[in-house]
């Protein structure tokens, strides 16, 4: 299982900002390891988030996508304490779900 996502979620200006720190190698396909074969493409598909069962954020990524991707947004609706998840799935069908209390 890969590592946990970093998550926080603040109220900014009435709204909830979301910043996430996500672990993963987030391989292209295009690189070659020290022997000249191809290290095979390993990267997010789709990120997921909802809170308080309402998906507030739905993405499609590629393998353009830097390592370690950062992702941050904001959405209406939130009030401190209650939660906000992230889910994301990888083109190899691994996947990761971490969640965040809004303060």
């Amino acid at each position: 299982m890969a590592d946990p996502m970093r998550i926080r979620a603040n109220m900014v200006d009435g709204k909830v900002e979301v910043k996430v720190l996500m672990a993963h190698e987030m391989e292209t396909g295009q690189r070659k390891d020290s022997k000249g074969a191809t290290i095979p493409a390993w990267f997010i598909q789709s990120v997921t988030a909802s809170h308080n069962g309402k998906t507030v954020l739905d993405a499609q990524w590629g393998p353009a996508v830097s390592k370690n991707p950062f992702l941050s947004f904001r959405f209406a609706g939130g009030k401190p304490g209650e939660k906000v998840s992230v889910t994301w799935t990888d083109n190899k069908g691994e996947k990761r779900t971490d969640e965040a209390t809004i303060s």
